[in-house]
């Protein structure tokens, strides 16, 4: 008998999806920890911080529809393919500009764009792929798989970019991060999907309608969505711009390192009990989770110690990936498969569209009222924002439309 957890490593495609988004997320969790304290090194200003991390925001909101069109069109292995190569040669031209001394808060800026770029095509192929290499009894477990192994390469990812910041310096981080996402690109390459299952476009702006309207026929999907411009900015805001200033001058960047990584440890459990635990109604139970994710902008703002903040960081890693289960399964049970890339689009564009903002206010903000009023201030828009989404009816009443017994043969 095997276990539900592993059972959809049965699956040759899976392995090889997995596998490349496990890569990539180690190497995307290497990213941000090495490129802020780039910026941070280079001119110490949150302003700059903001502008830089923002940037590659920017970018993803611009072309993410675009992403999901591509994803909707062309083999997503494919896709995937190209833009983590980009990915590993835009990190790549970054760690030369710190290592040889030639980096500059525009050089910054204009690689992080072209990552951002490359990021949001990638994005809606790498999550509507998942139907489309396991059976449909073992969705939930594969999802839950996926963001379990991504997890472990976002820790280790945390874990080693604050060894190589602290000891090596943020260049060698990223020439590490480079490598990575090399990695993913030859795992994609494993990837071979049946003609069929490669579906076939129209015009572009009928292509980009037709998807809005599967996205707006939910009322579930779009509040969701809402919920989320709200959380992503607030915690874009306060963990990319405002928590490493906070680390400098209390903790240290290793504590802080260490405090992403606790956070992705927490979802590491988080995936383990979405396995075991599948709920009827799974997407009610993920949204109000997300009221936990509060709790490492009041450690930051009021409590500024480690420990505290580890505390809060697991637990906030642990319930956001119940709701990040729960939402994957909710999309691909109940919108059509040749449409669901672009779904993913717009709910990645209206969860992504307020992070530039939410990245690029947090300096400002930050010196004028406070850092801590302005993680508190977070704080508050989180849990209010989860509060108003957990008063829709089609929230609440959603379920599982073919839940399957964690203890059933794989």
């Amino acid at each position: 008998m095997t276990s539900p957890l592993l059972a959809p490593l049965r699956e040759p495609r899976f392995r090889a999806l997995v596998t490349g988004r496990t890569f990539a997320d180690f190497a995307n969790a290497v990213a941000p920890f090495a490129l802020a304290f780039a910026v941070v090194d280079l001119t110490g200003s949150a302003v700059d911080l903001g502008i830089v991390v923002g940037a590659r925001s920017i970018a993803n909101v611009l072309l993410i529809l675009f992403g999901g069109m591509l994803a909707d069109r062309l083999p997503r292995s494919v896709i995937l393919q190209g833009t983590e190569t980009a990915a590993a040669l835009t990190q790549a031209t970054i760690a030369a500009s710190v290592l040889c001394g030639f980096t500059s808060v525009p050089l910054l800026v204009g690689l992080s764009l072209v990552n951002g770029a490359v990021s949001a095509i990638s994005l809606p192929a790498a999550a509507s792929l998942t139907p489309l290499t396991v059976p449909a009894p073992l969705l939930a477990q594969a999802n839950a798989l996926v963001r379990l192994l991504s997890n472990v390469g976002r820790i280790a990812g945390a874990g080693l970019a604050g060894v190589l910041v602290a000891f090596a310096g943020s260049g060698w981080a990223l020439a590490g991060n480079a490598v990575l996402f090399l990695a993913a690109a030859l795992s994609y390459r494993r990837i071979r999907l049946p003609r069929g299952e490669r579906i076939p476009g129209s015009r572009p702006l009928g292509e980009l309608a037709e998807g809005w309207r599967e996205f707006r026929a939910r009322s579930w999907v779009w509040l969701v969505v809402l919920q989320f411009m709200i959380v992503n900015a607030v915690n874009a805001g306060a963990l990319l711009v405002i928590g490493p200033l906070v680390a400098d001058d209390t903790f240290g960047r290793t504590g802080w390192g260490l405090a992403l990584a606790t956070q992705t440890a927490g979802a590491l459990l988080g995936g383990v009990i979405a396995t075991r635990w599948q709920p009827r109604r799974m997407l009610l139970v993920g949204v109000a989770l997300v009221m936990v994710d509060a709790l490492p902008m009041l450690a930051l703002g009021e409590t500024p110690y480690l420990l505290p903040l580890l505390f809060a960081m697991f637990l906030a890693g642990v319930a956001i990936e119940q709701f990040g289960v729960a939402w994957d399964v909710s999309l691909q049970e109940n919108v059509p498969p040749e449409k669901l890339a672009r779904v993913y689009s717009y709910d990645m564009l209206g969860s992504f569209v307020a992070m530039p903002l939410g990245q690029i206010a947090a300096g400002p903000l930050a010196e004028h009222a406070g850092r801590s009023a302005t993680l508190l201030g977070g704080a508050a828009l989180v849990v209010g924002a989860t509060a108003i989404v957990l008063l829709n009816p089609q929230v609440r009443g959603l379920v599982r439309r073919a839940p399957v017994s964690p203890g059933a043969p794989g």
